[in-house]
C-alpha cells in the first residue's frame, strides 16, 4: 500500500533548533517566577505548549491552587510572543539539511506533505512564511496544536490532515519527528511508518525506547523508507 501523506514536525525535524524553543519556554516561565532547567524542558517540547506549561508548573509550584488557567495563559502568551519575534527576525532560521529537497521530492511523486507542531498556529505560520514553503510549493497542510481538541500525543492533528486529503486509512500515512510525543502521535494514529529523526532534541538511544518503526539521521532517508 502506497503512502499518500507524510506529516513532519517543525523544530528539530524540519527546521534548525539549537534549543531555542526550550530557551523561550524557560524565559517565559522565569518571567512568572519559575526557574526551570533546560534539561527538564527539552523532553516536553513536542507537546502542545499549554500542556507543557501545566506539566512544568506541576513540578515547580507546590500550591496547586496557584496553577490557574490565567497563569498558564500568561506564560503561554509570553512564550508565543518570544517565538514569533524569534522566527520573524533572528538570523539563522533555516531548514535542516535535505529538508526542502525531500519535501519537493515527495510532492513531485504525488505524496501530500503536512507540517504539524506543538506550537500554536500563529507560530507555525510565522515559520512557514519566513521560509516561504507555501510559495516554494513544498507543503500542502499546516496544523497547529491549538486547532484541534488535544495536541500530541493524540492523533487529531494528523487526522485533520487526513480528512482534508480524503485519506481514511492511517496505513497510507507516515509521521516524522524528533521527540517522544511525535513517535507516540504517529503510533496513536496508526501510521504505517513512524520515523524518529536524530536531528532534534532526542538521541537515537532515547528514541529507540519509544519503538518507532525507523530511526534516521538524515531526513532524506524518508524517501527510501516510504518507497520500500
Amino acid at each position: 500500500m502506497s503512502i499518500k501523506l507524510v506529516v513532519f514536525d517543525i523544530a528539530g525535524t524540519t527546521v534548525k533548533d539549537d534549543h531555542e524553543v526550550s530557551k523561550a519556554f524557560q524565559a517565559a516561565m522565569k518571567k512568572s517566577g519559575y526557574a526551570v532547567e533546560i534539561s527538564k524542558i527539552d523532553p516536553l517540547m513536542g507537546y502542545e505548549k499549554t500542556l507543557a506549561i501545566r506539566k512544568m508548573l506541576g513540578e515547580h509550584e507546590p500550591d496547586a491552587t496557584i496553577i490557574t488557567d490565567k497563569l498558564v495563559s500568561t506564560i503561554h502568551k509570553e512564550f508565543v510572543q518570544q517565538m514569533i519575534n524569534f522566527y520573524q527576525y533572528e538570523p539563522g532560521i533555516e531548514p535542516l539539511p535535505n529538508v526542502e529537497k525531500t519535501l519537493a521530492a515527495l510532492r513531485a511523486n504525488g505524496v501530500l506533505v503536512g507540517i504539524n507542531t506543538g506550537f500554536s498556529r500563529d507560530i507555525a505560520d510565522t515559520i512557514v512564511t519566513r521560509l516561504q514553503w507555501r510559495e516554494k510549493g513544498l507543503i500542502d497542510y499546516v496544523v497547529g496544536s491549538d486547532e484541534v481538541e488535544f495536541g500530541r500525543p493524540h492523533p487529531y492533528m494528523i487526522q485533520k490532515m487526513m480528512l482534508a486529503g480524503g485519506i481514511t486509512d492511517p496505513l497510507e500515512v507516515a509521521k516524522v519527528g524528533d521527540t517522544e510525543v511525535d513517535v507516540r502521535e504517529g503510533q496513536n494514529t496508526g501510521c504505517k511508518y513512524v520515523i524518529g529523526v536524530t536531528t532534534g532534541i532526542f538521541t537515537r538511544a532515547e528514541l529507540e525506547s519509544y519503538n518507532p518503526t525507523h530511526i534516521i539521521d538524515d531526513i532524506a532517508q524518508v524517501i527510501d523508507i516510504i518507497n520500500q
